[in-house]
């Protein structure tokens, strides 16, 4: 149950992704402006994204700061990255986080809540996505036969389109290929590729990469998915993106966690220790 002495019922986690991983010191700005609720910040130069997780008793006001920082010091028509984008501040998705009191009913109501604000205050269209479609529909519909919840009916001009989401607890996970072939990252992307996982192949800075999103990890987790990929084509390295439960990391053999990039100070409950927010 919920502990450390705080009055506080529903509190969240927001995953801010940010179309900028190059330019520090505009990662540092909107990194910054999240205050005491950053957990995490993860930047990739070859993605250019940053991605900021956000979590705490203030984390709605937070994002609020993010995105406003974000909006101000990116323009999307100078971007070029080899992960897709819809915008600037590309996904905002809200996550209850279990053991603190809050629910997917909290998650929804932050969703919906911020997506006004982003429509309203920073003129940015909002597609919101969870029961209603997922976050690959977003991507593929936007603009063309799905119009925004929230926000004018066209993009931003310089920051683009938002995606604001609710959805449980996942995990971000990036395999590096030995060989530096497109082709297969991307084939087996398709091939890996299902209702506990979402997978790219990419280019990453010219090397071969396989990024996925794992949607259940305390079912499918990274050393099934790693394993997954190694048995088609040799793995030169992994990378977890952000955080992680716990409960995934104690279900990884600790002689495999350096192997797939784990450790336990990159846990959620970890950071929110650090913080005193721990359930």
């Amino acid at each position: 149950m919920w502990s450390p002495g705080a009055n506080v019922s529903g509190m969240l986690e927001c995953v801010v992704n940010v179309s900028e991983g190059r330019r520090p010191e505009v990662v540092a700005a909107i990194s910054g402006a999240a205050g005491g609720s950053l957990l995490d910040l993860h930047s990739d130069p070859d993605h250019h994204r940053s991605v900021l997780t956000l979590a705490g008793p203030e984390v709605e006001e937070a994002v609020k700061r993010v995105a406003a920082v974000t909006v101000r010091t990116i323009d999307l028509r100078h971007h070029q990255g080899a992960h897709p984008r819809l915008g600037a501040l590309d996904v905002v998705p809200f996550v209850a986080l279990e053991g603190t009191g809050s629910t997917p009913a909290h998650a929804m109501a932050g969703r919906d809540r911020f997506a006004r604000w982003a429509g309203s205050e920073l003129g940015l269209p909002c597609f919101c996505y969870g029961p209603e479609r997922s976050l690959p529909e977003v991507r593929r519909l936007a603009f063309r036969g799905l119009e925004p919840d929230t926000g004018p009916a066209h993009p931003h001009p310089t920051a683009g389109a938002t995606a604001v989401g609710v959805r449980p607890v996942m995990v971000a996970y990036n395999l590096w290929l030995q060989a530096d072939d497109v082709g297969r990252a991307r084939s087996i992307a398709a091939a890996i590729r299902g209702p506990l996982i979402r997978a790219l192949g990419l280019d990453a800075g010219g090397r071969a990469q396989v990024s996925c999103n794992l949607l259940e990890p305390g079912v499918l987790g990274p050393a099934a998915v790693y394993d997954m990929v190694a048995e088609l084509a040799p793995v030169e390295r992994a990378e977890l993106v952000g955080l992680l439960p716990r409960a995934v990391l104690d279900a990884v053999a600790p002689g495999r966690r350096a192997q797939l990039d784990l450790d336990a100070d990159r846990t959620i409950e970890g950071r929110l220790a650090e913080r005193g927010l721990a359930p």
